[in-house]
């Protein structure tokens, strides 16, 4: 069966817009087709990519790495067809205080996005972390909470109506103890889970065509964690919430094994009439100690990670989105938040390609012809 396009088409590859010029320009500079992921990708199937900048990118010892490094903006455009801004869309960035909105870091992203011709996806709006000092510890009455979450959600999302095709709604709401996280997540410890649907529906509210993604770790096979968004999904959609997709993070360790039940979890979320999507894939090897890069041993298990991952995606008849977490291990995550690990991108600190990122390319030319 043709895989249902989310969009219009896509332009053709463009080169990144240098950034020091703003605004971008709405008309991206055309290049000669290249071998790229996203060239190889099948029609509406989106490869996209982590736009690194605030949270912990504001500690490390660079500036910051979109308004800053031509080079990795010039691979961010011509390899991606879709952007998740890894902070700059979450509550502490873009609502640093009360009554006051900073949109200025996101909208550069989503007009870069537009001059290169690539989708967005929103990244997140009731998550339990990141979540700006004034408004965890304030005073505010139950009533003035939800009207700040309302407020909050409809503003943002409606700011970006017809700009942002997907957006992870729902981020982390369950736990490692397969609970949703009732005294964790400051929303719903305030206001109860009954929250969740409310958010839904304001921004399906403020924005009619974007698609609202329930988003996670840990929940790529069929497990406990992974079924207790299946029985909440449920729920919401018994209560007509207007739930459009469910996307597993993946991030991905070859210490802790391949998640073998991949595509059968991914058909069961699809077969509730979900959209799926993989939406924050990285694969972390371990690294012994400090700037240590991984053993071609290493790399090569890293890439059968990533190119069974993405073939669970393409075989799956539901997932239509494929991201990686920081294209570059000049940029990741992984070794602040798993120390002793990293190397866990598709290419390295010079934006080199790795074998996994080859092997994607392979499989994606593979699925298309």
């Amino acid at each position: 069966m043709p895989r249902p396009r989310l969009t219009t088409s896509l332009t053709a590859t463009a080169a990144a817009v240098p950034l020091a010029l703003l605004p971008i320009s709405p008309v991206a500079v055309q290049e000669a087709a290249q071998d790229t992921l996203r060239d190889a990708a099948p029609e509406g199937f989106h490869i996209g990519s982590s736009v690194a900048g605030g949270g912990h990118h504001d500690a490390e010892p660079y500036p910051d790495p979109f308004t800053h490094d031509e080079e990795y903006t010039d691979v961010l455009a011509r390899e991606f067809a879709s952007l998740t801004p890894e902070n700059r869309m979450k509550w502490s960035e873009i609502h640093p205080a009360e009554g006051s909105y900073d949109f200025d870091a996101a909208d550069r992203i989503v007009e870069f996005a537009e001059a290169n011709g690539q989708e967005v996806r929103g990244h997140a709006l009731l998550w339990h972390d990141q979540n700006p000092d004034w408004l965890e510890e304030g005073d505010h009455t139950e009533g003035e909470l939800r009207e700040i979450l309302r407020d909050h959600v409809t503003t943002v999302v409606g700011r970006y109506e017809g700009r942002v095709h997907q957006w992870d709604v729902g981020n982390e709401l369950i736990g490692d103890d397969n609970e949703l996280r009732t005294e964790e997540n400051f929303w719903l410890r305030e206001l109860g889970p009954e929250i969740i649907g409310d958010v839904f529906r304001w921004a399906h509210e403020a924005d009619p065509a974007a698609e609202l993604f329930l988003n996670d770790y840990n929940v790529e096979d069929v497990n406990d964690k992974s079924d207790a968004y299946l029985a909440l999904v449920e729920d919401l959609l018994a209560d007509g919430v207007p739930v459009h997709g469910f996307s597993a993070q993946a991030h991905l360790s070859t210490a802790a094994g391949y998640p073998g039940s991949l595509e059968e979890n991914l058909d069961r979320f699809g077969d509730l009439g979900l959209r799926t999507a993989l939406s924050e894939v990285d694969v972390r090897v371990e690294t012994p100690h400090e700037g240590a890069g991984a053993t071609e041993e290493q790399l090569a298990e890293q890439s059968d990670f990533y190119t069974r991952a993405l073939q669970a995606c393409l075989d799956a008849e539901s997932c239509t989105s494929f991201t990686v977490w920081s294209f570059t291990d000049r940029y990741s995550w992984i070794p602040i938040a798993f120390p002793g690990e990293g190397a866990g991108s598709i290419m390295d600190d010079d934006l080199n390609p790795k074998p996994a990122y080859d092997a994607l390319r392979e499989t994606l030319q593979a699925h298309t012809g």
